[in-house]
């Protein structure tokens, strides 16, 4: 036995490598970082802990969500039509109310609920269409609030679009000012598809300008003559930009005709930006004004994937005017992109995976801050699971997650003893 004394030592992990293999572990950790990994480290901790086999993964990344409306459903009244667009008319109706403490308490409860379910890393949107920016400056608040415990990432999101409303161009310039991460847009929400394509290159302009990453939702429609994502690449190639910019939904791809859609995969694959899809949401809200055949309202997942291009996943909203449900869950996520994009093969599932782990670090480009490795911040998770398959097929408890090298939660999973008949 070494004299050394780690701080925190984890005993048999599952460790899950880049390669999707399984090897069990020790993993050992000071100062907030990783400093030893090895089928037995020869030392003791000041906190040893016995992960018992378990799955030892990276952290859950949360590409896409909307903390600014997180868990509002039914206020001020329900999305009966369950449309896109009948949510967008219930937010507008909301937002004129908002108060810096409503925004802050829902967001942090939201954050609170998905790091306890293994999310380290979140990228929001934030409406900036409103006067006030009431939900600018309290998601501000909220990031310094939470800095300690989870990286968030705040996009300047103009809802009503950045040419519906004169104000609206100084509005989203001024949440650049006043420190957001990055800049996105609504091309396929702008009153005419000029307006769509003028809205994407302020977009890159404004990026360049303030040396921050782009993140559109863009072609979030059934119509199969939304095609800004063929702007947006041309844009990310023109400007060099490329794996700066996301194109978030891009549910109107799965609408394009072949002939089309093999074209743009070209273009696509040149400009190397990333993609987040959202299948819960996706599923939910695209094809209702579909009779049948009924779309699955979902961009070409599988394909993208197959092509190499960065595709990671989003649960897009929690409990707001678009979405009734949800629980912030990755894996529920994962799960339902399992079956709509249907990737139900070994490796297909392990990609699923991946576009809630590696990728989505890829996407928010917190590479260096990611991964169980020598020297990398001690962000990990771990899921009472064998394998991904197995994570994905239970939606598996994430027992214990570790933020910078400290125990954040603990859950007990639940044991169900099974009594039967006599």
């Amino acid at each position: 036995m070494s004299d050394k004394i780690y701080e925190l030592i984890l005993r048999n992990c599952r460790l899950l490598l880049p390669n999707y293999q399984l090897q069990i572990v020790d993993i050992a950790i000071d100062d907030g970082r990783i400093t030893a990994i090895s089928t037995d480290i020869p030392a003791s901790g000041k906190q040893e802990i016995d992960i018992g086999e378990k799955l030892v993964t990276p952290p859950f990344v949360e590409s896409h969500i909307h903390l600014d409306c997180a868990l509002t459903a039914g206020k001020p009244r329900w999305n009966q039509s369950g449309t896109l667009f009948e949510g967008i008319k219930i937010w507008a109706e909301y937002k004129q109310r908002l108060t810096l403490e409503d925004v802050k308490k829902r967001a942090i409860e939201t954050l609170k609920t998905q790091a306890q379910q293994g999310v380290l890393f979140v990228r929001t949107h934030v409406d900036v269409s409103e006067p006030t920016l009431t939900a600018l400056q309290a998601l501000l608040e909220v990031k310094e609030t939470v800095k300690n415990w989870i990286n968030l990432q705040i996009v300047a999101f103009p809802q009503d679009g950045i040419y519906s409303q004169d104000e609206n161009l100084t509005l989203l310039e001024t949440a650049l000012q006043l420190g957001v991460d990055g800049v996105g847009g609504i091309p396929h929400y702008e009153f005419t598809r000029e307006d769509g394509v003028k809205s994407i290159h302020y977009i890159f302009d404004l990026a360049e300008k303030y040396d921050c990453f782009i993140d559109i939702h863009c072609d979030e429609i059934d119509d199969e003559q939304s095609r800004f994502l063929e702007v947006v690449a041309a844009c990310a190639i023109r400007t060099g930009l490329t794996s700066q910019v996301t194109a978030s939904h891009t549910t109107a791809f799965g609408s394009y005709n072949n002939a089309y859609a093999f074209k743009l995969m070209s273009l696509l694959e040149k400009s190397k930006i990333n993609f987040v899809a959202n299948p819960l949401i996706n599923i939910t809200l695209q094809g209702r004004t579909d009779t049948y055949p009924k779309r699955r309202g979902v961009t070409r997942v599988k394909e993208l994937w197959q092509h190499g291009l960065n595709v990671s996943f989003g649960h897009d909203c929690v409990q707001d005017p678009w979405y009734n449900l949800g629980t912030g869950n990755m894996l529920d996520v994962a799960y339902m992109a399992v079956h709509i994009c249907q990737m139900t093969g070994i490796p297909e599932i392990n990609a699923c995976y991946q576009m809630i782990t590696r990728n989505g670090a890829k996407t928010l480009d917190v590479e260096d801050r990611y991964g169980i490795k020598v020297g990398k911040p001690g962000n990990l998770i771990v899921l009472d699971a064998k394998n991904p398959f197995h994570a994905i097929r239970k939606r598996a408890t994430v027992k214990y997650v570790f933020s910078e090298g400290k125990l954040l939660a603990e859950t007990i999973p639940t044991k169900v003893k099974f009594v039967g008949f006599t």
